[in-house]
């Protein structure tokens, strides 16, 4: 194995800018970003992403492959909460087993935009499609968590409402921000677009670090409170992400052959969202405990991928 890939992955600076925010919770530093200029960047980052993906689109003619692989993007992140909901059920109840699941199968928009990085690192392009597809993955674990909860679970007085967080899953600001972003991206004249080039391409980077420093400084604050609820959701928090982008980085070769898409699918399955699931549940499943699958999601997954995840599934998709 090329150890330089991990090597070069730890020290990438934006990865650091997070260990520092962990350390800064440790260290009991007053540091912190102020929560609007926190939402802010993930509202630049999501946008850039999408703005650029749109132009990388306008120049794709539509193929069969980029067909094959929207369908199987969705059959992804409807084949993921289906099995680790069983997984989860054991040792949870089936309202956060149902959350969780529904976390994981869905996207991190997040951690698909460092896997961006990462691919440029790799003097790599992302193609346009994949943040189509991204954005396509994000509802359909929602739903089959809903669909989930509401077969197994007894209680007739802790019935969910899922017509309202069918809604929210489709209409959350990051769907909506990114696809319209991509949309815009699309259609905008190439030569106008130059105009917001450097918005878009050369400011990404610091954004990206700056934010990152950010999720470390939160993840280090609800690492203590999540060990509490013992090792099973940190064993599954660490194993099932590396598991799926594994399989997914092995199984992408049957959709397309191109490195980079079978990269961002990897990174996809193995990522878990901790932004569109959460709001999600927290308006129709009220009974699940987001102070277990945030951290989960946000203090172990998240540090995971991008650190030892992301080389695990380069390594493959340029191996298989």
């Amino acid at each position: 194995m090329n150890f330089q890939l991990l090597i070069d992955n730890i020290t990438n600076p934006a990865l650091l800018f997070f260990v520092l925010g962990v350390l800064a919770v440790y260290l009991k530093s007053d540091l912190e970003i102020p929560s609007n200029s926190s939402k802010f960047i993930s509202l630049y980052l999501l946008f850039a992403i999408g703005f650029k993906g749109g132009q990388e689109l306008s120049h794709e003619a539509f193929t069969m492959e980029i067909g094959w692989s929207m369908l199987f993007g969705i059959f992804i992140s409807l084949m993921i909460p289906l099995y680790t909901f069983f997984i989860l059920k054991r040792k949870l109840n089936v309202f956060d087993a149902g959350a969780i699941a529904a976390a994981y199968g869905s996207v991190s928009a997040v951690t698909f935009v460092t896997a961006v990085s990462y691919l440029e690192s790799q003097q790599l392009a992302l193609h346009g499609h994949m943040v189509a597809i991204m954005a396509l993955m994000e509802s359909p674990a929602i739903i089959i968590g809903l669909v989930l909860i509401s077969l197994f679970n007894k209680d007739e007085s802790n019935k969910i409402n899922k017509s309202s967080v069918i809604k929210h899953s489709f209409t959350n600001g990051s769907v909506l921000l990114i696809l319209g972003s991509l949309i815009i991206g699309y259609i905008a004249n190439a030569k106008q677009a130059e105009g917001i080039k450097p918005f878009t391409n050369d400011l990404f980077k610091g954004f990206l670090a700056i934010f990152l420093l950010d999720m470390g400084i939160t993840s280090g604050k609800k690492l203590k409170a999540f060990f509490s609820f013992g090792w099973f959701p940190v064993i599954f928090a660490i194993i099932i992400p590396l598991v799926n982008g594994s399989i997914i980085a092995i199984l992408s070769s049957y959709v397309t052959p191109d490195i980079t898409n079978r990269f961002i699918f990897a990174v996809l399955a193995a990522s878990a969202s901790y932004i569109a699931v959460p709001a999600a549940m927290k308006i129709s499943v009220p009974q699940s405990n987001p102070g277990l699958l945030l951290p989960m999601a946000l203090a172990v997954t998240f540090p995971v991928n991008i650190t030892i995840g992301m080389p695990i599934y380069f390594l493959l998709v340029q191996n298989t």
